[in-house]
Order: structure tokens, then C-alpha cells, then sequence
């Protein structure tokens, strides 16, 4: 028999312990219990023992999670900042972001740029139109002020005015110039800006309005 190590302690001397209880290993820290098969099945029958009169939940009681839906605030702003993100990404020489200097533009402060943009690219139908060709100022202007309040009480949401290109003139396209006074003068004119030059080029603007019922 080997000598016991110093301190009187054997080091590799494994004792059969309880075999009920497994088996006991004696080292430095002292006597360690091992776990066995039939203690990892007490275990489990304990364990059933406890569950024996726990019913499961009926699942006719059960609520369903309601999904949370996105604010429309929330929602609106994430589709205007896609529409920001494909505009960004339109070409610069897309004809509703140049300007040529004979061109009339307006937009009303608080409305959104893209509605200029879509209304010089044509996106809008216009439901009426005036001719003021071979008028002169007076009776352009006054055509013109009847027409603007014809279309607001019909409804129309835009209309487009031609006012000529101004060609014949001697000093300057002076219906182009009392048209564009006019329209910015009048509560009820969005926007406005010259046709594309399908739809008469600088000689026409097309006119947004805001109909009598839209607050």
C-alpha cells in the first residue's frame, strides 16, 4: 500500500461510496458527491410530482397580440422622404429643373416644391382654357379675373392660360407680364408656371388652382 501523501492526505484514492448515491471522489477540496442515473431520475419524478396538478391554459382564452400600427404622421413622412430620395436622383437635365429665363414660375409659401415639379413636367390635366391673344391690357385683365373665378367655382384644380409669347411687341410681352401680376395676386392660384413646349412653351402657363371646396 502506497504511503499517504503529506498531510495525511491520500490524493488518488478513489472510496466507493453509497452506491445508491454514486460514487465519492476524496481530493484536495474534500469529499465531492458525483451525480448518477438514479439520482437525475428522482429528480425528474420529483419534478412531476410537484406539476401533478397543474392544468395547461385553455387556448380558447387566449388574447391575441394586437400589432401596433404606424402612426400617420409617421407614415407620411417616410413616403415624402422616399419622393425627396427619387427626385434627388432624377438627371440634371430633366426640362422641369431648367429654367430659361423666359419662363414664368410661381409657388405659393407652404407648398411643397415636387408639386412645381409635376406641374412643369405636365402631370396635371388642365380642365379649361382662355385664349387672350389680340386683347388689350383692359380687357385681357378682366377676361382674365373672370375666368380665374369661373374656374374656382367650377371646381377645376387647373387650367391653362395663353397669353402669347409676346413676339409682336415692340418693348416687352406685355399680356405675358399682366398675366403673371394677376396670378400672383389671386388667394386662390397654387402655382403656376410656363407650358412645356408641347403644350405652347413660354407663349402659355398652365394654373393650379385651389378649388372653392378644398380648405
Amino acid at each position: 500500500m502506497s504511503d499517504p501523501a503529506p498531510g495525511g492526505r491520500n490524493n488518488s484514492c478513489l472510496v466507493p461510496g453509497n452506491q445508491a448515491e454514486g460514487v465519492i471522489l476524496y481530493g484536495l477540496g474534500g469529499p465531492t458527491e458525483m451525480s448518477s442515473g438514479k439520482k437525475k431520475n428522482r429528480d425528474s419524478k420529483l419534478f412531476r410530482e410537484a406539476m401533478a396538478d397543474v392544468k395547461p391554459l385553455s387556448s380558447g382564452n387566449r388574447i391575441e397580440p394586437v400589432p401596433r400600427k404606424t402612426p400617420a404622421r409617421a407614415l407620411q413622412r417616410e413616403l415624402d422622404e422616399k419622393a425627396v430620395l427619387a427626385e434627388s436622383l432624377l438627371p440634371l437635365s430633366d426640362p422641369a429643373e431648367l429654367e430659361t429665363g423666359e419662363e414664368i414660375l410661381f409657388l405659393r409659401p407652404g407648398v411643397q416644391n415636387r408639386v412645381m415639379r409635376r406641374l412643369r413636367r405636365g402631370h396635371y390635366s388642365t380642365a379649361d382654357t382662355i385664349d387672350l391673344h389680340h386683347m388689350d391690357q383692359e380687357t385681357a385683365r378682366k377676361v382674365l379675373l373672370d375666368f380665374i373665378a369661373y374656374s374656382v367655382e367650377s371646381g377645376h384644380s387647373c387650367v391653362r392660360i395663353i397669353h402669347g409669347k409676346g413676339l409682336r411687341s415692340r418693348n416687352e410681352p406685355r399680356l405675358k407680364i399682366l398675366t403673371n401680376r394677376i396670378l400672383r395676386r389671386q388667394s386662390n392660384v397654387v402655382a403656376f408656371a410656363s407650358c412645356r413646349p408641347v403644350d405652347g412653351g413660354t407663349g402659355a402657363v398652365d394654373v393650379l388652382l385651389k378649388s372653392r371646396n378644398r380648405k
